[in-house]
């Protein structure tokens, strides 16, 4: 299971404890003269937040400048209510505006295609990623048990044409990024943007995170994650019903608030890391899901067709994905899943969507005979990985697609790989 981490517990219980700047906050809470203060320290401005684990805050319109601690008061309680993303707040927080020179994205992840950890640094922060050319980002990989030097990151930042005077303190910076990673059992994280001041001093200026509960390294020390209200929706609750009824196979969804990729996602870990991709990217997911530990075919099909009656009207991509399974009966999982297809288009009517299928495991070549068999009497065009295909590039390869189908959905590639 994978633990969430956004930007108010990082600036609360991370960035000082790893030596990561970060802007100066206030929570809602505040007396009105701590807000007052903050504000007449901070240039007579801050930025209102929302304490909520989602993301894409700034485009709900859930971030706004105030000038004044009456208008800092309201707008608190105003952000703390809304509903963002589906998402309720579990409170609102000041933060300091941070004046920019420019601004930097960077990610950690573990990376299949390097079976390792790998680390993205980008020069146009604020952006989304997706958007972003090659020439202007760079991602290497990072051994775990030697880490991450200065030296490796001063490279990476001379290669992006960083202002030389700033190389060294951003360097020192980001390797205390990746040693907060490496030391809590994080599975990904993102900072974006950095804002770097005129004067080259670095700032952490929001955060995102995913820390592996099972990882002994996530048992930090006065670390506490506090409880975020929860406003499920009919599909979640459907699904947590559905999931509750049997103890064969998991059926565990989250909603995300996405509107491109419906993902079908199997593998625990390897669920987050596929997530966290699509999100990165641009897929816009609709929701975390992990369907695995061998489910037999009821309990898959049935896990299928909630998922479908509920999001594939609305769904720019299907995405079937996972790592390569041990125990798992890839044949049953594919067929339950190919049969709740057609049963929804015999009920609902003709389907026109793209699938991609990225799997390995048990019983595999079966598995894809029958998946390509409910697909083409479908009349659907897919692409199909196999194993040895890393999923964090099937998950990118999903998120492009969706993001460059066009509103009347004529992509019509079918192939296997």
């Amino acid at each position: 299971m994978t633990i969430r981490i956004n930007e108010l517990i990082f600036l609360k219980q991370l960035a000082q404890r790893y030596n990561i700047p970060v802007p100066r906050y206030v929570e809602a809470d505040a007396a009105r003269a701590d807000i007052k203060q903050a504000l007449q320290e901070w240039g007579g401005e801050a930025i209102v937040k929302p304490d909520v684990m989602t993301g894409k805050r700034g485009k709900a319109g859930a971030i706004v400048r105030v000038k004044d601690p009456q208008e800092a008061i309201v707008k608190l309680k105003q952000i703390a209510g809304l509903e963002i993303n589906g998402k309720i707040p579990r409170t609102a927080y000041l933060v300091e505006p941070i004046p920019a020179a420019f601004e930097m994205f960077t990610a950690i992840t573990y990376n299949s295609s390097y079976l390792q950890p790998s680390f993205t640094i980008s020069l146009k922060g604020g952006m989304d990623i997706e958007d972003v050319s090659d020439e202007h980002k760079i991602t290497i990989p990072v051994d775990i048990f030697k880490g991450l030097d200065a030296y490796q990151v001063s490279e990476i930042l001379e290669r992006l044409r960083c202002n030389k005077k700033t190389v060294g303190l951003l360097s020192r910076t980001l390797v205390s990024f990746w040693d907060m990673f490496i030391s809590t059992g994080m599975v990904s994280a993102e900072i974006n943007p950095w804002r770097i001041t005129p004067e080259g001093k670095p700032f952490a200026c929001d955060f995102k995170a995913s820390i592996d509960e099972t990882n002994y390294k996530s048992k930090i020390p006065n670390f506490e994650i506090p409880d975020y209200p929860e406003n499920s929706s009919p599909f979640e609750e459907e699904m947590a019903a559905w999931s509750a009824s049997s103890h064969q196979g998991q059926a565990h969804v989250s909603a995300l608030g996405g509107k491109k990729i419906l993902p079908m996602l199997f593998g625990g870990g390897a669920s987050t890391i596929i997530t966290e991709t699509l999100e990165i990217m641009g897929g816009e997911p609709m929701f975390l899901s992990d369907f695995g530990g061998n489910p037999p075919y009821e309990r898959m099909y049935g896990t299928a067709k909630i998922c479908f009656d509920y999001n594939l009207a609305d769904a720019k991509l299907l995405l079937i994905l996972g790592g390569k399974a041990n125990n798992t009966f890839i044949d049953v999982t594919f067929q339950a899943i190919g049969d709740a297809l057609v049963n929804y288009a015999q009920e609902k009517g003709r389907l026109n969507i793209p699938v991609v299928i990225g799997r390995g495991g048990p019983r595999l070549t079966k598995g894809i005979l029958s998946i390509k068999q409910a697909l083409e009497y479908l009349n659907l065009p897919y692409v199909i990985f196999g194993p040895e295909t890393p999923v964090t590039m099937v998950a990118d390869y999903a998120a492009r697609l969706a993001h460059a189908i066009t509103e009347d959905g004529k992509e019509t590639t079918n192939e296997s790989k």
